[in-house]
């Protein structure tokens, strides 16, 4: 029997595909596909996209090339390698549509690492999307049963350095999309689906000293290519399965220390889905597109030159996050960032404010975003929350690394413990 969805949950699906997953709907109309307006890449389970924690999401979505932190795995592994705590664990939670004034849609992500050795580091995460209760009806409107959609990925992941400035990340991820199994597709039944992805990141960190203060400062350098993998379906014999969204990106930042008590930071990333952009094409005439036909790995690299509009459509492909981060004392943060996607590619803009605490093992960050025109975004308005502990020393051991913080001597110890180490050399 064909299925419907209650209206509230249609308009929950269009703007969860348009705005975080880079895509909106396809069409099997050819000349809809060939507007540049259509052209906009699409993938399934855009939730693999969205930014987990509050810190990066106040900074313009930007991750890549900031300094170590739990969340670090999701952006670019590799960093992991110079974090100076021996273990990492953050937990973190975002509503969704509030906005709107839906409340039961919301995503929870929770990570860790372990630092093994002086150059070994193991991590692991958990994101789980929750797209809360819906009833399914048929065409003339009656009820055929209620669902709860669910998505969920799970990866594991290991980093080594590889000298005093390079660093290489690896994971591996098992992806879980439950939107309406149990129900059907004419005859043919609606099941989970089922994908499996990796990442490979690298990070080049070099601390350093600046201008004739011999200010302490650090730049850093990373790419990452996340969710290579495998394509989902949602039907046993589904002749057309949809690509989940391997990504591409590029981070550069910049940190400076003019003394003990302030800290400054600004960073930039740039980001591409590495999936066939959507283009008129049916060969074989089986009603499924060419550029849909193409295998996870082809489709990767076809899709860095694939634009039908040529060098000019596949640079607007490319999104752009700027972001800046202020400590005092590596205790209080303020953060502020920019996102900016073309126009005819999603149209996401916005701009993102947060805050940060930290005080001894312990951090809290928040973060809230508010948009600047074009398209909604379904985090308008909406402040996110993170929990993170680092821990120094476990059983009785410490990193003895340089690691990525460029005053770690104030990032070990909290603020009273600071105090009372000067008072100890003053009596001295």
């Amino acid at each position: 029997m064909r299925y419907l969805l209650k209206p509230n949950f249609l308009l929950i699906a269009i703007i969860l595909t348009s705005f975080y997953s880079n895509s909106i709907a396809q069409t099997s109309n050819n000349n809809s596909i060939n507007n540049s307006l259509t052209r906009v890449v699409n993938t399934a389970v855009p939730f693999l996209r969205i930014i987990p924690d509050a810190r990066g999401g106040g900074m313009g979505d930007v991750g890549i090339a900031t300094s170590v932190d739990p969340n670090t795995a999701f952006y670019n592994a590799s960093k992991l390698a110079f974090a100076r705590r021996k273990v990492g664990l953050a937990l973190s939670y975002a509503p969704w549509l509030r906005a709107l004034g839906i409340t039961d849609i919301y995503m929870a992500h929770f990570t860790a690492y372990y630092k093994i050795s002086q150059n070994d580091v193991v991590h692991t995460s958990l994101k789980f999307f929750s797209l809360g209760d819906i009833d399914f009806t048929d065409a003339a409107g009656n009820p055929i049963g209620s669902g709860h959609p669910r998505e969920l990925a799970w990866d594991a992941g290991y980093t080594r350095r590889l000298g005093k400035h390079f660093a290489l990340g690896v994971a591996f991820r098992y992806i879980y999309s439950n939107l309406a199994s149990g129900q059907n597709i004419g005859s043919e039944p609606i099941k989970a689906g089922n994908a499996f992805g990796a990442d490979l990141s690298g990070t080049y960190n070099l601390d350093m000293t600046v201008g004739k203060k011999k200010m302490k400062s650090n730049f850093m350098t990373g790419i990452a290519i996340t969710n290579m993998g495998t394509k989902i379906a949602y039907t046993a014999n589904a002749r057309e399965k949809d690509f989940i969204p391997c990504n591409l990106g590029i981070g550069f930042g910049f940190r400076l220390q003019p003394n003990k008590y302030h800290e400054w930071g600004i960073y930039l990333d740039v980001n591409k889905l590495l999936v066939p952009t959507p283009k008129v094409g049916d060969k074989d005439s089986n009603q499924v597109p060419d550029f849909k036909q193409q295998s996870s790995i082809k489709g990767m690299f076809t899709s860095l030159g694939d634009a039908p509009g040529g060098f000019k459509e596949e640079i607007r492909e490319w999104t752009m996050g700027i972001g800046t981060e202020y400590w005092y004392d590596h205790i209080f943060a303020v953060r502020a960032g920019y996102f900016l996607e073309a126009k005819d590619k999603g149209n996401r803009r916005f701009v993102s404010a947060g805050v940060g605490v930290k005080y001894s093992v312990f951090g809290l960050d928040f973060s809230y975003l508010i948009p600047t025109g074009g398209a909604r975004n379904p985090l308008d308005n909406t402040f996110r929350f993170t929990l993170k502990f680092d821990f120094a020393k476990v059983g009785g051991t410490q990193p003895k690394d340089e690691g990525d913080d460029i005053n770690p001597r104030t990032d070990q110890v909290d603020k009273a413990t600071r105090r009372k180490m000067k008072k100890g050399k003053a009596a001295e």
